[in-house]
This record gives structure tokens, C-alpha cells and sequence, in this order.
């Protein structure tokens, strides 16, 4: 059973949290672009409303991790782990980073675009600095994954 935990675990991290950070790091520049057709008499809010949805979606299913990931680590016994509540803690960080920063951010800056108002580099820079860091919490809690620093069943 623990395997089958484990690979859902995995998956569902590369299938829901995968898109996040993508989508979420196009944002930015696609914000920028948009902004940039608008000044030109061609707006085009497609590319930034999709990014902006699969975000949104892709978050929800994103919930799928913890859930398989506290099962997996329960059947492998390994919930009072250091490595574990290190990665629990940077992951709700990170759920925290997407829900309070990131996603209400692009919602600003679609309404903006939307509206035809003007778009500062700041105003991007910002969500991209937001986006970076919801990235490297994720790509710590990877690793500490992978690693699982004094684990018995650790690399």
C-alpha cells in the first residue's frame, strides 16, 4: 500500500504543482506583453486569463498532495521526522505564498489590463519576486523529499 501512496503522492505533486509553477512564472511576462499589445491598439488578454485559470485550478488539485503525502508518510511510519515536518511547514509556506500573494496578484493585474489601466513594471516584478519564491519553497520541499536527511530509508 505504501507504494501505491507514494506513486500517487508523486504524481499528484508533478500533475497539479507542475502547472502552478509554469503557469504561474509565464504570468509575469505575459502580463507585460499584454499590456504592451494594449498600448498598441491590440489587446489580447487570452494568453493571461489561461495562465491565470490553470493556476487557479491546478491549486485546487494541488490539495491532493498533502493528502496523499500525510498517508504516505503514516504508512512509512515517519511522521515524527525532522526532514517531514521541515517539508510539511514549507509546503503549507508555499500554499500560503500561492493563495495570500500570487493568485490575488494576477487577479489585480488581469482587472488592470481589463481595464485598460496603466501597468508597471514594479506591478510585475513584484508578482514575479512572489512567483520565484513560491518556486524555490517548492523545489526545497523536492529535494528535502528526495534527500529525507536522517532518514533510515534516505539516499
Amino acid at each position: 500500500m505504501t507504494k501505491i501512496l507514494l506513486s500517487l503522492h508523486v504524481l499528484a505533486a508533478i500533475v497539479a504543482i507542475g502547472p502552478v509553477t509554469v503557469a504561474a512564472s509565464m504570468f509575469p511576462p505575459a502580463a507585460r506583453n499584454a499590456h504592451a499589445s494594449a498600448a498598441e491598439g491590440r489587446a489580447d488578454l487570452g494568453t493571461v486569463r489561461l495562465l491565470h485559470r490553470i493556476c487557479r485550478v491546478y491549486a485546487k488539485m494541488g490539495l491532493a498532495v498533502p493528502v496523499f503525502g500525510f498517508a504516505t508518510a503514516a504508512a512509512m511510519g515517519v511522521l515524527d521526522s525532522g526532514w517531514l515536518t521541515a517539508s510539511i511547514a514549507l509546503t503549507a509556506t508555499a500554499a500560503g505564498v500561492l493563495v495570500a500573494f500570487v493568485l490575488p496578484r494576477q487577479g489585480e493585474l488581469l482587472d488592470s489590463l481589463g481595464a485598460s489601466k496603466a501597468l508597471e513594471r514594479s506591478d510585475t516584478a513584484q508578482l514575479a519576486m512572489f512567483t520565484g519564491v513560491f518556486n524555490l519553497l517548492w523545489a526545497t520541499v523536492t529535494i528535502l523529499m528526495i534527500v529525507r536527511p536522517g532518514s533510515t530509508t534516505g539516499a
